[in-house]
């Protein structure tokens, strides 16, 4: 009888061993997301936003339009509750609102540099840009990821706790950032239209 326990239980040991074996060698990678969102090459989307303040009764709520064009364009058009905008491009920054426009660069704001960068370097899937600004965590599958980042650099840290970007397959569907005094924003993106890499060519 004791025996036969033990076989019982050696056989539940290896099931358990190879079970947990199979879950690793198939758990979703941060190298296979990022090889996901390279292919799409551009996109424009909708977004609400909803900005919680401390002191304040109710969120503040804006709407517009987001595109991206591989490798290094973002922009972002609101409409509601004004309309505005800001364009990154390379290292430029241009925004507009109330019919002027102000260009500067991101050098000279390195910690809305890494912000930015970690929405681009997420829609273009660039891996190095990510892992040299943020600590990176990554959960879920191909279907619904969660992506968080968490800021290395002591001075974005003490502003920026988590940046985390929510997806399916290859669309970004949320961005919700939690500053250190508490607020936070929360940006929930509808795709609409998008932009794959092109098919390699048959020989």
């Amino acid at each position: 009888m004791k025996n036969r326990l033990d076989l019982r239980l050696w056989r539940l040991v290896v099931a358990a061993l190879l079970l947990a074996a199979a879950g690793s060698a198939s758990a979703f990678a941060l190298p296979e997301l990022m090889a996901l969102l390279a292919q799409r090459r551009g996109g424009e989307a909708r977004f609400v936003e909803q900005r919680f303040v401390k002191g304040l009764d109710e969120p503040l709520r804006s709407t517009g339009t987001l595109s991206f064009a591989a490798p290094d364009r973002f922009t972002r058009a609101t409409l509601e509750p004004r309309a505005e905008s800001v364009s990154v491009e390379g290292n430029n920054v241009t925004m507009k609102r109330g019919g002027r426009s102000r260009t500067l660069t991101l050098d000279a704001a390195p910690e809305a540099a890494a912000l930015v960068e970690a929405v681009r370097g997420t829609l273009t899937g660039n891996t190095a840009t990510l892992q040299r600004l943020f600590r990176t965590a990554l959960g879920g599958s191909t279907e619904q990821w969660v992506l968080d980042l968490t800021p290395i650099e002591v001075s974005l840290y003490n502003q920026v706790r988590i940046v985390r970007i929510m997806g399916r397959r290859s669309d970004v569907v949320s961005v919700e950032v939690q500053l250190a005094d508490g607020d936070r924003s929360v940006m929930s993106i509808t795709p609409l239209v998008a932009t794959s890499a092109p098919a390699a060519s048959s020989p």
